[in-house]
């Protein structure tokens, strides 16, 4: 608990107690509560009605403005992290603490869950009406896909799995880069709705197969929901969108640090350069973040028979000089 003073006003000191570690435990709420209201409501709005007054297209779309709207109301407070798997993925990145990990997860699922059981209340009437009160996962009348994700007939376990971990992985491929300085970072109030067009991207390409969810808090919380209302269950299927995006996350992670970030050149110092010098001279670069380095969180034997006969051709200290106020760029041998 951190207490913070207020000022004194002239008639009265008032003392405010803020607990700031739980702070971003209740954004991640607030989150999922946002983001499924609109993608969940879609759906319900589009299965009941029996796409008279929406498509699989207004699913897709509403998905996208609650990933945008979430990521405005809370990145300020809690990051805007969404998704448990790009949570893990920022962990193992150096870019979130792991003890976070755990915390942050439990209350993407409470805010799925709870906004879940939000939209079956809004939409009680016209699931029963729709249903006939016959609650089910299969069948033409089915109504657990407004809330979970769910395989297609056609669609083996294997298959499934490698759509979830493909899916995901394109996702931190194409967010990665937003933040990172060294790459083309986009600006911070542009972040969300180019996430969000990311997101749609991926739901309108790589969801017909099992739904296309991406995020195990997004699917766990709404599924928790059909289990605790009669809903109906599936075989045992709930684990695939719970396990195979945190694969998918690691393995999109991996791949961009290994195709993408470790070849990034370093970024300078913020020292200004004389440039109506003629003399050379040689800047002074940062040390990159822990998840730029090569070794960083890479086996020793991989250290060894990879990292270590490349660095030996190649060093990644960079010297810029300056030459009759024109700066070249080179490698050091």
């Amino acid at each position: 608990m951190i207490v913070r003073s207020i000022p004194a006003c002239p008639c009265v000191c008032v003392q405010a107690v803020t607990l700031l570690n739980h702070t971003a435990e209740e954004g991640k709420v607030l989150e999922l509560d946002v983001l499924l209201m609109f993608g969940c409501s879609a759906s319900a709005q589009v299965k009941t009605s029996r796409e008279t007054k929406g498509q699989y297209l207004s699913a897709n779309m509403a998905f996208s403005v609650g990933v945008m709207s979430a990521m405005y109301l809370c990145k300020g407070v809690s990051g805007a992290h969404l998704n448990p798997a790009v949570t893990l993925s920022f962990c193992s990145l150096g870019r979130v603490p792991w003890v976070k990990l755990l915390p942050y997860t439990l209350c993407q699922v409470l805010g799925a869950y709870l906004a879940s059981g939000l939209v079956f209340l809004v939409y009680y009437d016209a699931i029963m009406d729709f249903s006939g009160g016959n609650l089910t996962v299969y069948g033409a009348n089915e109504t657990a896909s407004i809330f979970a994700t769910y395989p297609a007939a056609h669609l083996s376990l294997s298959s499934s799995i490698l759509d979830q971990v493909v899916a995901t992985a394109m996702l931190m491929l194409c967010i990665l880069p937003l933040d990172d300085q060294k790459n083309s970072p986009a600006p911070d109030a542009l972040i969300p709705p180019i996430v969000a067009v990311v997101v749609l991207g991926i739901g309108m390409s790589m969801s017909s197969n099992c739904g296309g969810a991406i995020n195990p808090a997004r699917d766990l919380g709404p599924r928790l929901l059909t289990l605790t209302s009669r809903l109906g269950c599936y075989n045992y299927w709930f684990w695939v969108p719970m396990m195979a995006p945190l694969l998918g996350g690691m393995l999109g992670s991996g791949m961009y640090l290994v195709f993408i970030a470790w070849h990034l050149p370093d970024l300078p110092t913020n020292r200004p350069i004389d440039s109506s010098s003629t003399k050379p001279t040689t800047e002074v670069w940062k040390q990159p973040p822990i998840y730029m380095q090569k070794k960083a969180y890479f086996p020793h034997f991989v250290h060894k028979f990879v990292y270590i006969p490349v660095s030996e051709q190649f060093s990644f200290a960079k010297t810029i000089h300056h030459l009759n106020g024109v700066a070249s760029q080179e490698w050091c041998l």
